[in-house]
């Protein structure tokens, strides 16, 4: 059951996307220049795209999930409202884009893809992943999500469903992993540690308290 919406069009792809692939290709393009001339190493380069992808901004998603499964009302606004909930913490989209929240339960895991471009809550996440574009992931996500989450290595109980949701420019998802148990009495900040950019994607699950330990 996916949501897809049937105003896909050209102009699916809204300004901060390309201004993010103009961006890009001026990053790379200097970085090949200052590799060249050996001022710089790539693995630095990368360690710098790396921090934003899974650390900086993946943070405020991760407060988020926090507040929700530690505040019941909270919870309840971002069911019903994501984007006002979120923006109640700080984070907003450039263009205001319009933000769902999606809760994984025992029985439904949610999944997220952009099968048109790579549409992805910047506001929340940060920098979206490399294979968050790729082809094979738009394809396979919406095909064979069993499949594409078991190379990521998310198994999941007999019997959840897998719901993958397409974003678009007007509306962007934030999955709400499942708290994992024996975080009973923890601070949002602890909480927060737990959540990884991938789990509020679908691609991967919250740590367990003592993976992050």
């Amino acid at each position: 059951m996916s949501h897809h919406h049937h105003h896909h069009d050209h102009d699916h792809d809204h300004h901060h996307d390309n201004r993010y692939s103009d961006m890009e290709a001026r990053v790379r393009a200097l970085e090949t220049v200052l590799t060249e001339k050996g001022l710089i190493d790539p693995a630095a380069i990368d360690a710098i795209v790396e921090t934003y992808e899974t650390r900086v901004g993946p943070r405020n998603g991760a407060r988020v999930v926090a507040k929700a499964w530690s505040d019941p009302a909270f919870a309840d606004w971002l069911r019903k409202d994501a984007t006002a909930a979120i923006a109640s913490l700080g984070f907003t989209g450039r263009q205001g884009e319009h933000m769902r929240a999606v809760f994984n339960t025992p029985d439904v895991h949610n999944l997220v893809v952009c099968t048109l471009c790579s549409c992805y809550p910047w506001a929340v996440l940060g920098l979206p992943p490399v294979w968050y574009k790729a082809p094979a992931y738009r394809s396979r996500a919406v095909m064979d999500p069993k499949g594409v989450l078991a190379e990521f290595g998310v198994t999941l109980p007999e019997g959840t469903a897998v719901r993958v949701w397409d974003s678009t420019a007007e509306l962007r998802y934030l999955v709400v992993p499942v708290r994992p148990s024996g975080t009973e009495g923890w601070s949002e900040a602890q909480l927060a540690d737990l959540v990884t950019r991938d789990s509020m994607i679908g691609t991967g699950l919250a740590l367990s308290p003592e993976a992050s330990a």
